[in-house]
């Protein structure tokens, strides 16, 4: 018998029959003798519509209020599944963030955790009631509703799981688990049976959308294992039917790449003949901080004289306009002869624990586009991650390359 906590996503109760399928899958996990929480998002486009009328009503709204009203998405969902529970003859009842609770701080749209008190949502389970938590919502120390997020359900469960000390956490969604790289791109891809915490963390940040990032940083912290699989087609009782997220030295998978991200959501600037010396890298990136925008890949080189050095960053599309507008504002200051802006740009990284102990990775990653006739522009590392930025035209033959060279096909 264990404990554990079931999240079911958006998609996985998109609506009635999708929440009958997932209490069937609950109710499946109560017959089988394991204690039970579940976790559930809004209804999919629910909380865009509610989102709809905030911004009707006044487009600088009350984040407050706003949070009040967007919540409920998931308190609809929870009693729902509650209901569904009932009908199937199952113990159970609806509980939102603050009756757990699940408190926050005050960051209202974006709340961080604090602590969940859950001794008596633990008790309830432990006597043999399901508990269906709203995830997504919490409260302040001064009982104001807060959410966490964009994917915030997915951290909401987690954070339950540590705080209940369950023995695993099962993510439903609408994809079987987490694979090589994005499936959509490449037929071969192949679904992981497990992966480490450290890997699905860069996969997360770099662009995979299995798992909202915060939600692996708190399952890293707390050493709680996270299982991703699919509401839709996964066999209740199999032995570990989707992709297992969890520490390093438990992991089976003995490839140095495990998998490959890619994102098409990049923009590069390049900034040529800034002046080489003391100050300029902090001119640049310290006025797109406080304007707000977020860089991700940094580049610069200097020129065979010592005296100018060209600077080339990435951020997102949507920033792109944003941040040249900036950097023209302080054309004076930094002192560059041309700005260069493009979007026709794509990132893709190797992520893999494996990387550690095998040499080689880099240099078989060029050779390998090098052969395809793509262009590398921009290269950042890190210990278990190689990012690349390429024209866009190339991105799903590199990705295929990639896949391939580094056996990850599907056999």
């Amino acid at each position: 018998m264990a404990l554990l906590v079931l999240k079911f996503g958006g998609t996985s109760v998109g609506d009635i029959e999708r929440i009958k399928n997932a209490a069937a899958k609950v109710e499946a996990e109560v017959r089988r003798g394991n204690k039970v929480a579940v976790v559930v998002s809004a209804m999919s486009g629910v909380t865009d519509q509610l989102i709809g009328y905030c911004r009707a009503i006044s487009p600088h709204h009350d984040p407050r209020e706003h949070d009040a009203v967007i919540s409920t998405g998931e308190q609809v969902t929870a009693g729902l599944m509650a209901m569904a529970l009932q009908q199937r003859g199952i113990n159970a009842r609806s509980w939102q963030g603050w009756q757990v609770p699940l408190n926050t701080d005050s960051q209202h749209s974006k709340a961080r955790i604090i602590d969940i008190n859950a001794a008596a949502f633990r008790k309830r389970i432990e006597d043999g009631e399901v508990g269906v938590m709203a995830g997504f919502q919490g409260v302040t120390n001064d009982s104001r509703i807060t959410t966490l997020g964009r994917g915030g359900s997915d951290t909401s469960a987690v954070a339950l799981a540590a705080a209940l000390k369950a023995d695993r956490c099962d993510i439903y969604t609408d994809v079987h688990g987490v694979y090589t790289t994005d499936p959509r791109v490449v037929s071969k891809a192949r679904k992981l049976s497990r992966i480490t915490y450290e890997e699905m963390l860069e996969l997360a940040s770099l662009g995979a959308k299995v798992l909202q990032t915060r939600s692996v940083e708190m399952a890293m912290r707390y050493r709680m294992p996270v299982q991703v699989l699919s509401t839709f087609e996964n066999a209740i009782g199999s032995d570990l039917p989707g992709t297992l997220v969890t520490d390093g030295d438990e992991t089976m998978e003995q490839n140095p790449v495990t998998g490959i991200a890619c994102t098409r959501d990049e923009a590069k600037i390049t900034l040529v003949d800034v002046s080489d010396k003391p100050g300029v890298a902090a001119a640049v990136f310290g006025s797109l901080a406080r304007a707000g925008v977020n860089v991700d890949m940094i580049v610069q080189t200097g020129s065979a004289d010592g005296k100018t050095t060209e600077i080339t960053f990435t951020v997102s599309k949507g920033e792109l306009d944003r941040a040249s507008k900036v950097l023209e504002g302080e054309h004076a200051k930094i002192g560059y002869a041309k700005l260069i802006a493009k979007d026709d740009v794509s990132k893709i990284s190797l992520v893999g624990i494996g990387m550690r102990s095998h040499a080689g990775v880099a240099a078989t990653m060029f050779e390998t586009l090098a052969e395809k006739g793509i262009n590398i522009q921009v290269i950042e590392t890190s210990e278990i991650n190689i990012s690349i930025l390429i024209a866009a035209e190339y991105t799903e033959l590199a990705l295929r390359s990639l896949h391939s060279v580094y056996g990850l096909d599907a056999k």
